[in-house]
């Protein structure tokens, strides 16, 4: 008989919100803080990838309460957002009650799928009671001079009227159009707070190493920082009083050098640039505003420049050398000057090849047609000749500070945080700016800012945000003056900085302990760091690169007692469609998860995500595959109901059942749970051949099964007489003893073909198995028709012999 997977889960889902059963405890000194990334409350609800992740942390919370672990696995709603305000721009509607409703969708969903949330630790982005923390946070930012405004180029975008991350700008057919909507985007200068994000560049990097992150992440972060130790070297221009200062990690190949260039945004260059080119460079600069810095560093586009039609003195070799501007060279980074070495830089050699530029080899090369980017001695190079990169560094770098020519740095591609958003939906600044010019933080008691209550919003039509026509909120009266708030609202990065420590100080949905307060910091000592996180890898630079420092500084503050807020991190695959294809809406290959758990029920569901393939894959979605998980727990359930149980041992399951206890416990451990699924189905082929089963086995069966299929688990764990509920029962173990077989198959050949096998004792000697092999039938008969030659045995796996 199979299960109504629809009565179960209705049953046990009651169960669960009716006892609180998955409220986080406070007993042990064992912790494990298990975090998902928090979703965004889209209108369009969960697809079945998102339960992938889920699922995989919802394993490891369950295994640690049976473990005696106190757990906290929460969820929240990183609420504020863009979609939020477009859909509130275009219908009218407020976005507070679009996100409510979404909030309520998704967390329906949730719930469905049977995840062991503890929702008394819900939280909400876009809550006042939330953001009054987000709005504090800023402020100690500012007190400690990491917050500050700041006139910079930015992405705008006309039409959504708000300024744009480079993350969340495409470039299409040469131009920058919005990731949302796909409206045009170009570059403009924007007042707008920054946070000094590259104050923490050191730490930030030093940090990584003592992480459990999977290598690919910490190398995004490590590249995303971009460390660089090298040499500012000053290159005099000729006939003019102006100097370029540039940066190279590669001073050694300086004799190399066959130009200069420049960022189009470089200060110097309308400067340097002469009459005859200024026209040019001016266009030049202004088709450079259509590009993405992203776009600009991709190696696999055109390289373009312009000439300034001024020359550069080389420092050492005094050649003169053409300045070019060109878009590869980025303003933000070092000097915004390089030294083209064309014969070993592949970027130099398109862009010399195609300027017909010289090009100069500084290093032995098997070929001069094309750059050689490799270790040999160095040519060419008078002083420097025949010695290593690593040498010619050395001696180049002491002969140009000798000289003053040049100082040594370190430099970093790390930027300073962009931290305004022109949106009406985020978090407002808690600070006015008063008549004298002067800023003014907002009293910490009277925190937090809200946004004001309008029935619609509208754009401000002059670059501000929505909030600027709400003129009685923008302008009030402070401390006997006139001031003006911020209209410009936080970008939703905020929220997501800290919102891992307000789970922690949650006493109720929304409501929060003071973040400085003792009882905060005896709750962080005690939970933090988080044990595991989960999320996919889209974060692995920005979001999680914005928690790390926003969480350094309050370890600075000592709000947090730790310097790093996440310990072992898990980036799970997506799920694609079943032609192996991303999911979208646009190629209809979008699976619900709704309909999946009406159909084949949630704990098949969740099963089936986890038997997939390893959790961190791109796997496609195979509704075959799906059906195969449903008619297992068919069996499964057939098995503890149907199959006779017994309290007495008759040692049969023996090996099977301790052999699957220490394995899944490891594998689950390890997150290889498709592994250990695999070994589940094992037990459960040996426990439907067997005459009877051993109760303690089959209970033990049932809650290594409970973490993977929780509603199934809890049926079938009160089918077996238990009153309450499996998730605070006890986590099997397994007997040492048990995990030697005794017995073994061992092959029988003749002449290297095999003739029969034979069950014996594990261990049984060489002797033993030969007398044994030529004792069987087939055997006997054919070596009494043929002259043995040889006979050979290797305990516990084979006997041959050879006839002729």
């Amino acid at each position: 008989m199979n299960f109504s997977h629809k009565a179960i889960e209705k049953k046990w889902q009651k169960y669960w919100a009716e006892n609180n059963t998955f409220i986080t405890t406070n007993k042990n000194d064992k912790k494990a803080y298990i975090l998902d990334m928090f979703p965004y409350p889209s209108g369009s609800g969960l697809h079945v990838g998102h339960p992938r992740g889920y699922t995989a942390t919802d394993i490891v919370a369950r295994l640690r309460r049976m473990q005696g672990f106190d757990v906290l696995h929460p969820i929240g709603w990183d609420a504020f957002g863009l979609p939020a305000e477009q859909y509130a721009l275009k219908t009218g509607n407020n976005p507070v009650d679009f996100t409510k409703k979404n909030i309520a969708i998704f967390k329906t969903q949730l719930q469905k799928l049977g995840f062991s949330f503890d929702y008394n630790k819900e939280i909400d982005t876009s809550n006042p009671n939330y953001y009054k923390i987000t709005q504090w946070i800023f402020q100690k930012l500012f007190e400690r001079g990491l917050a500050e405004t700041r006139e910079a180029d930015v992405n705008w975008c006309p039409e959504l009227g708000t300024v744009l991350a480079n993350e969340e700008v495409l470039v299409v057919k040469g131009k920058m159009v919005s990731e949302v909507g796909g409206f045009e985007v170009i570059k403009r200068p924007m007042k707008q707070w920054v946070l000094k994000i590259t104050n923490y560049a050191e730490r930030l990097l030093d940090g990584l190493n003592n992480l459990d992150w999977p290598n690919s992440v910490k190398e995004l972060q490590k590249n995303w920082i971009g460390k660089s130790k090298g040499l500012e070297i000053d290159f005099k221009i000729e006939k003019s009083s102006e100097t370029l200062t540039i940066f190279t990690t590669r001073a050694d190949t300086i004799f190399g050098v066959s130009y200069l260039v420049l960022a189009p945004e470089h200060p110097s260059v309308l400067k340097i640039t002469t009459s005859e080119n200024l026209q040019a460079v001016k266009e030049y600069i202004e088709n450079t505003k259509t590009k993405t810095d992203i776009d600009r560093q991709d190696d696999s586009k055109p390289k373009t420049g312009v000439a300034t039609g001024s020359f550069a003195i080389n420092p050492i070799t005094k050649e003169k050398i053409p300045v070019f501007i060109a878009d590869y060279v980025l303003k933000d980074y070092g000097t915004s000057a390089v030294m083209a070495v064309p014969a070993h830089d592949p970027r130099d050699w398109d862009f010399a090849t195609k300027y017909k530029l010289p090009i100069k080899f500084v290093q032995e090369s098997p070929s001069l047609e094309k750059p050689f980017v490799g270790e040999t001695v160095l040519i060419n190079s008078d002083f420097l000749n025949n010695l290593s990169p690593k040498n010619a560094l050395l001696k180049v770098t002491e002969f140009l500070i000798s000289k003053k020519l040049a100082k040594e740095k370190v430099n970093y591609k790390l930027r300073d945080w962009l931290f305004s958003r022109q949106r009406f939906y985020g978090e407002p600044f808690p600070l006015l700016f008063l008549e004298d010019g002067s800023i003014a933080l907002i009293p910490e008691d009277q925190l937090p800012v809200e946004l004001p209550k309008v029935e619609y919003i509208k754009p401000s039509g002059n670059g501000e945000s929505p909030l600027a026509n709400v003129t009685d909120w923008v302008n009030i009266q402070f401390q006997g003056s006139k001031a003006r708030r911020e209209t410009n609202t936080m970008p939703q990065w905020a929220g997501s900085c800290w919102y891992y420590l307000a789970y922690i100080i949650t006493t109720k949905p929304n409501n929060f302990l003071e973040i400085a307060s003792d009882e905060a910091f005896e709750l962080f000592k005690k939970w933090l760091p988080v044990d595991l996180y989960v999320g996919g890898q889209e974060h692995a630079v920005l979001h999680l690169l914005y928690a790390r420092f926003w969480h350094q500084v309050l370890f600075d503050m000592g709000i947090v007692p730790y310097p790093e807020p996440f310990g072992k991190l898990i980036n799970q695959g997506m799920i694609l469609g079943e032609n192996g294809e991303k999911m979208s809406k646009s190629k209809g290959n979008v699976i619900n998860p709704d309909e999946i758990v009406e159909s084949h029920g949630a704990d098949t569901l969740r099963l089936y995500e986890m038997f997939m393939g390893p959790i961190d894959a791109a796997l496609p979605w195979s509704f075959k595959g799906l059906d195969g998980s449903r008619k297992w727990l068919d069996r499964v359930y057939r098995l503890v109901t149907e199959k006779t149980i017994t309290n007495n041992n008759n040692k049969e399951l023996d090996f099977v059942y301790n052999e699957t206890v220490a394995k899944v416990s490891k594998m689950i451990e390890d997150m290889k749970y498709n592994t250990a699924i695999s070994q589940l189905m094992v037990f459960v082929n040996a426990a439907m051949k067997a005459q009877e089963i051993y109760k303690p086995y089959l209970e033990g069966f049932v809650k290594l099964l409970s973490p993977f299929t929780p509603h199934l688990a809890e049926e079938l764990w009160e089918f077996l007489g238990n009153s309450k509920t499996i998730t605070y029962e006890t986590w099997p173990s397994w007997d040492e003893n048990k995990l030697v077989q005794k017995n073994v198959t061992v092959a029988i050949q003749i002449n290297g073909k095999l003739r029969a096998t034979l069950e014996v004792l594990v261990g049984t000697t060489k002797e033993e198995l030969l007398d044994k092999a030529k004792a069987e039938k087939n055997i006997y008969s054919y070596l009494q028709e043929h002259t043995l030659v040889k006979e050979i045995a290797v305990v516990d796996k084979i006997v041959n012999f050879v006839v002729k």
